[in-house]
């Protein structure tokens, strides 16, 4: 199974989520996920199995429980992935604030010329 396979589930992304945030024994992240997509413990314990097999989590027993943690170097690849579809939207929207900003500076110019003309002609009037 593929890293996008493994994050295309959101029971999974969110395990992710509070793994991200230290440690946690298979009781907890059960307790924590199983309310909120109204799954049992059981299925929560096979996604926690899914993570586990792909690299996304690791395992460790402490007595009678189970401890996981998220391990970051699947989600590496998923960063270097995105990284290199980025250079691909990166120049076009660099273009793109640049056309932006010429334009914005093209308006201030042209309100400024527009305010220096309605200067010279109120003066001119004033003038006898």
């Amino acid at each position: 199974m593929g890293a996008f396979d493994v994050l295309g589930d959101p029971v999974r992304r969110r395990i992710i989520e509070h793994l991200a945030a230290g440690e946690r024994s298979a009781g907890e992240v059960a307790a924590l996920v199983a309310d909120e997509f109204s799954i049992s413990q059981p299925a929560v314990s096979q996604h926690l199995r899914v993570l586990r097999e792909n690299g996304f989590a690791t395992v460790r027993v402490d007595g009678a429980r189970r401890m996981y943690a998220l391990d970051p170097r699947p989600l590496g690849d998923v960063e270097d992935w995105a990284t290199r579809l980025r250079l691909l939207w990166e120049q076009p929207l660099d273009a793109l604030a640049t056309e932006l900003a010429r334009g914005a500076r093209e308006r201030r110019r042209a309100r400024a010329a527009e305010a220096e003309g309605a200067d010279t002609d109120t003066e001119t009037r004033r003038t006898p």
